[in-house]
């Protein structure tokens, strides 16, 4: 089995977290921004160009998510064995190279069938894309400051990839309006390797030795409660993308984009401002708060008789989910030994891909049976529940966190 020195990342562990973090941010939202402009027009090329209904509008736009959960084991290893720089230039790689299939599809035009296969297969390779560059850019900043900057690592970089979500759906929008489809299929392609030279001037940090290498599996039973936490509490931020919007139309108030901006604006600006909290007076306690505050945010858009009701629930609910993930991030790293880490928070982010993937569409069935604000109803209850895995995680272990997983060769 392979050693590696470990000198370097020691020394590199005095980097001011800014400094080390910003360049890496700065990655992170150029190769989320191409996964945002592509979010609102798949749909309209699918269906107004291809020709295609809405079942193949879901698969083609579930697609990335599904390569996401999928890769996830992959990513883990390949960050914690060659290095987490060299795992976000892979990603940066692949995610160039799903532009140029988007391009190729074009080509096919005058066959839809070919098109949207090899569309399919761009989303794919973004998605698996994705989930390279998160976890190696959260294992990179988290080996280059010190281990007690981990919630802000975690944080910021995650206010990056919304804030990159956030900001590529109306820019993708007005892209396609004028140009069409081949531009996003060209910024897909050429953003990405914008994000070679930002990545050029960070160190790399060499990874640590591998002695044996823990299962995805063994990693999962250590870290289930965190990401089980994370994973309800991220029912409502499903519920507030993908509903809030229809929500306002069905009681005939204008302007429900409003609600997704409350929650995109509060939760960015609360992981910028507070994302050091986590670190300073522990993760499970910051994410019982956070998850407390969320419900009640859903609770307010359920019950809401008035828009500016709802708008205050949408930024409660941003305000309660910002520390969630990196709340709960803490305690599942913390669970694993320091060479496991880009495994364990690939495991503890396939709990939020299934939120997403699976919970998202199971609301969609559940507002077409019981109306739209049933839906707030649910996501309230499953913010209640990542409560109370919050309070179990408040109770002390007995063990350390090397001690929790058994290698295997």
């Amino acid at each position: 089995m392979e050693k590696h020195d470990n000198q370097n990342s020691v020394s590199l562990r005095t980097f001011d977290t800014g400094a080390a973090l910003l360049p890496i941010m700065g990655v992170i939202f150029v190769a989320f921004l191409v996964i945002g402009l592509a979010m609102p027009v798949l749909p309209l090329h699918v269906h107004a160009r291809l020709g295609f209904g809405t079942f193949a509008v879901g698969v083609v736009a579930g697609i990335q998510f599904s390569a996401a959960l999928v890769s996830r084991p992959w990513a883990g290893h390949y960050a914690d064995r060659w290095g987490a720089k060299r795992a976000v230039v892979v990603g940066v790689f692949a995610a160039a190279a799903s532009g140029l299939l988007y391009l190729l599809s074009l080509h096919f035009l005058d066959a839809p069938g070919m098109s949207v296969v090899i569309l399919c297969l761009g989303r794919a390779l973004l998605g698996g894309a994705e989930s390279v560059i998160i976890t190696g850019g959260v294992s990179w900043g988290l080996a280059l400051v010190r281990p007690q900057s981990t919630g802000k690592v975690i944080a910021w970089i995650g206010a990056s990839m919304f804030g990159a979500f956030a900001i590529g759906a109306p820019l993708g929008s007005a892209l396609y309006a004028v140009y069409g489809f081949v531009a996003i299929a060209g910024a897909t392609t050429l953003a990405p390797l914008v994000t070679l030279l930002l990545m050029s001037p960070i160190p790399a940090v060499m990874p640590l030795a591998q002695v044996g290498r823990p299962s995805f599996t063994k990693v999962i039973g250590v870290i289930w409660g965190p990401g089980l936490g994370s994973g309800l509490s991220s029912v409502g931020f499903g519920a507030i993308t993908a509903f809030v919007v229809l929500l306002f139309a069905q009681h005939g108030w204008s302007h429900g984009w409003l609600a997704y901006s409350a929650f995109a604006t509060v939760f960015i600006l609360a992981r910028l401002v507070f994302g050091h909290l986590p670190d300073k007076i522990g993760g499970a306690r910051v994410a019982l708060a956070c998850v407390l505050i969320e419900a009640a945010g859903q609770a307010l858009i359920w019950l809401a008789q008035r828009p500016e009701i709802a708008l205050v629930g949408a930024a409660l609910s941003g305000l309660g989910y910002s520390l969630i993930y990196p709340g709960l991030g803490i305690e599942a790293v913390r669970r694993v030994p320091p060479q496991s880490r880009g495994l364990a928070m690939g495991a503890y982010t396939a709990f939020l891909d299934v939120a997403l993937g699976f919970g998202t569409p199971a609301l969609g069935l559940i507002a077409g049976g019981a109306g739209l604000g049933a839906v707030f109803l649910v996501s309230t209850l499953a913010a209640l529940g990542s409560a109370a895995v919050a309070i179990t995680l408040l109770r002390p272990r007995s063990t350390g966190p090397a001690c929790s997983l058994t290698p295997v060769a």
